[in-house]
């Protein structure tokens, strides 16, 4: 099931106009477009506007991976054959999660260029805070497996995709801007809490959870 998924997003243009979208916005705003993210206007060594703005794109980049998890095959009647397969419940929404999931991580590895090209700029050369950003690069892991989680659980209220999705957006945005984005800056600072690891892993499993629970009552209906 999870190759599966990710074979379906790969022949698609789905992966590739929400990766290179993604890639495209944040290489603007770090390198091209004036502001208080662009790194030369800064004029210090450091990639901050990256672990700045990826929340707010991935509001739109999660939601837009998971909103077609289950209203394409609920829509076409593909869900009520894959339910006949021995095959449980729970794997296919996992399979469905980290599927989603890996995808986004393929997105983020392109990211570590602007370290090394920082990196490379910084006088003297490599003068640049690694611990901060492996820290940063890890609450971003946290804070889009959180993300993701939220829009599965959202892409099963609904047969309409686009409602699916506006679901999604809101949802991270109010749990982003209420209860996530304090717990992401600590995390962002190298700070390794473990109860910003435990909020996060409790938002992920809840979700998770709250999602098979929905499936099948949908598919008991």
């Amino acid at each position: 099931m999870f190759f599966k998924e990710l074979r379906y997003y790969f022949s698609t243009p789905i992966a590739y106009i929400v990766i290179g979208l993604y890639l495209l916005a944040i290489s603007l705003f770090l390198w091209v477009i004036p502001g208080q993210w662009n790194i030369i206007d800064s004029g210090y060594a450091q990639v901050d506007g990256l672990f700045q703005l990826s929340p707010w794109l991935f509001m739109l980049l999660c939601p837009a991976l998971t909103m077609r998890l289950f209203s394409e095959e609920r829509q076409s009647g593909i869900w009520d054959l894959i339910r006949t397969k021995p095959i449980s419940l729970s794997r296919i929404v996992l399979s469905k999660y980290f599927a989603a999931l890996t995808l986004v991580l393929i997105g983020l590895l392109p990211c570590f260029i602007h370290y090394f090209v920082v990196a490379y700029l910084a006088e003297p050369v490599g003068n640049l805070d690694s611990g901060a950003f492996l820290g940063s690069f890890l609450g971003l892991i946290l804070l889009s497996s959180t993300f993701m989680a939220v829009g599965i659980l959202c892409a099963t209220f609904s047969k309409s995709q686009i409602v699916c999705f506006i679901t999604s957006a809101l949802a991270c945005f109010v749990l982003y801007w209420t209860m996530m984005q304090e717990h992401y800056a600590s995390i962002s600072r190298g700070v390794l809490d473990m109860r910003d690891l435990v909020f996060f892993a409790t938002i992920i499993v809840v979700c998770i959870v709250a999602t098979i629970l929905t499936i099948d009552k949908l598919t008991r209906k």
